[in-house]
């Protein structure tokens, strides 16, 4: 079975920020996140110039409180003074379980991200709360006065909204009726862009993100259904939440990224990798470029895809590694899902057989399809991370490198930390300065552990567990 390989972006509005206009006719537009602390103003200005040097588009920086408002004020009042006028990179105000810190951003940056999770609900519990009829409705209507009041806000700035849903912070509410499920995923977020269209509010950039490539995909797709049933075309922002670093985090966000972007679904995208923001950059521009070229008659002349019996085999010509590694997960993973595929078979002469051979089996495993190691889910990182990311997933991934099979969350922070976790069977997530927690799944263990003993404890747990 030949596979068409064109590529043709759904329509949308058009969502205004600052400037930089997303969706329609656009260009799909690449950005990041810092994580440098947003009260580090030196360090948080440095980083966003090396950030937008490198070709970000937008740019966010995690919010907590109203003091990380008034450092944001003056990163932005600085970064805008050194830009070209016809060049401004628009600022993104990243807030959780505060509302007010939204209200308070949204007059300071030209975008706000929340959390329809954490917005008006407070932290997801993992309890089974049952509403009645009534109850749920008083809920909503709760949600639909706080929200107003920060549209309200927004219109009177010109400040655009992200509804960034997470997989792993689905409020109880949603969960009561809808379980962890890609329902309650878009549930959680048509809410409150009901809310939004209803008070004639436009301005806005969705997204779902999941640390699993086949979820995030799957509730990608349902989402851009349910809007069309309800006559809704918002744009897309896309991403793999908690890919990792490395050649995993490449491969994982290209198969989850790359399956919307073959959809033609998708108007901006985020690389999210365990390692400095700038580094996703070129990742994501190369994803982005790799699909606009699929609509050039020269694309189909080096490039071939086709099904037999369950596999995919899939060829192009690619003289550089990571150039092909992307395309390569870019293009296999939704055929693996679409088609009921379990194998890929790849070719490319510059490379050796037992290259082409890893690189295979690292998109199955990226696709949920097979597991032939153990699979690391952790966080980019942020302002809210409570140590350092990078050394800490290379300490974590010496030490257990070796259990093949097993997914491992590492996470700076417990704003997602748990639930996007609940996916792994065990879980390492900052719990305060020099503390940690272990998890087993959704279970608190082990808590505020001294970082320094924290992954021999984490050995120890799974050695124990496998003696049970």
């Amino acid at each position: 079975m030949n596979i068409q390989l064109t590529y043709y972006r759904r329509p949308t509005t058009t969502t205004n920020v600052g400037g930089l206009l997303i969706g329609s006719e656009h260009p799909v537009r690449i950005q990041t996140m810092a994580n440098t602390s947003t009260n580090d103003i030196e360090g948080s200005v440095a980083q966003a110039e090396r950030c937008i040097s490198a070709g970000a588009e937008l740019l966010r920086f995690t919010t907590q409180g109203i003091r990380e408002v008034e450092s944001l004020a003056r990163i932005h009042k600085i970064i805008k003074g050194s830009q070209p006028k016809d060049k401004q990179c628009p600022l993104v105000a990243d807030v959780h379980f505060q509302s007010d810190v939204a209200d308070a951003a949204a007059q300071v940056v030209e975008k706000v991200r929340i959390n329809p999770g954490n917005y008006i609900d407070p932290a997801r519990k993992f309890k089974q709360i049952d509403y009645t009829h009534e109850e749920y409705q008083a809920e909503l209507e709760r949600l639909r006065t706080r929200f107003v009041q920060l549209l309200n806000i927004c219109k009177e700035h010109k400040t655009a909204i992200r509804l960034g849903v997470n997989h792993g912070s689905l409020s109880d509410r949603i969960m009561s009726r809808y379980g962890d499920t890609p329902e309650g995923m878009v549930e959680s977020c048509m809410e409150f862009l009901r809310v939004a269209v209803s008070e004639d509010f436009k301005d806005i950039v969705l997204s779902i993100k999941a640390s699993n490539t086949r979820i995030m995909v799957t509730t990608v797709r349902l989402l851009v259904w349910q809007m069309q049933e309800e006559g809704m075309r918002f744009p897309l922002h896309l991403g793999v939440t908690e890919a990792g670093e490395g050649e995993d985090g490449r491969v994982k966000s290209a198969v989850g990224i790359g399956a919307l972007l073959a959809d033609g679904i998708g108007d901006t995208i985020r690389v999210s990798l365990s390692e400095a923001p700038e580094k996703e950059l070129p990742v994501a521009q190369a994803l982005v470029n790799y699909f606009a070229d699929k609509q050039s008659i020269r694309y189909a002349h080096d490039t071939k895809v086709y099904i037999e019996n369950g596999c995919v085999y899939y060829a192009n010509s690619d003289h550089s590694w990571e150039d092909f590694q992307l395309h390569a997960a870019a293009e296999c993973g939704r055929l693996l899902w679409d088609y009921q595929c379990n194998e890929i078979s790849l070719a490319n002469e510059h490379f050796a057989p037992e290259q082409l051979e890893r690189l295979a089996k690292d998109i199955l495993q990226a696709a949920r399809v097979r597991m032939y190691k153990t699979e690391y889910i952790s966080c980019p990182g942020c302002g809210r991370t409570l140590f350092d990311l990078e050394q800490t997933i290379a300490q974590v991934k010496s030490a257990t490198q070796h259990l093949q099979g097993l997914k491992i969350g590492i996470m700076g922070c417990i704003v997602n930390g748990p639930g996007e976790m609940a996916d792994a069977d065990y879980g390492y997530v900052g719990a305060g300065r020099g503390k940690v927690s272990l998890y087993r799944g959704k279970e608190c263990v082990l808590k505020n552990i001294p970082q320094e003993e924290a992954v021999k404890q984490l050995l120890s747990l799974i050695e124990a567990d496998k003696k049970a």
